[in-house]
């Protein structure tokens, strides 16, 4: 398993909207991403940072459901 890149908030939307989640608003600091799913609804908040502390990004991973690779380094 490889190391996690260090990340800024707009790099983590941006996989994040690859992935079919959209942006469905922002108060202060944190972007909310939102993802329709069969019934339910993914809500993910983001916080817009310059770089992520590592168990932030892992949580953001965990919440969303993707693959772990998309977010480590080619």
């Amino acid at each position: 398993m490889a190391k996690l890149k260090l990340l800024s908030g707009k790099e983590v939307c941006n996989i994040l909207n690859k992935h079919g989640f959209l942006e469905v608003r922002q108060r202060g600091s944190h972007v909310v991403m939102q993802r329709q799913a069969g019934n339910t609804t993914l809500t993910i908040p983001v916080p817009n940072h310059s770089e992520f502390r590592m168990g932030t990004l892992q949580s953001i991973i965990r919440q969303s459901g993707l693959p772990r690779n998309e977010f480590e380094p080619e």
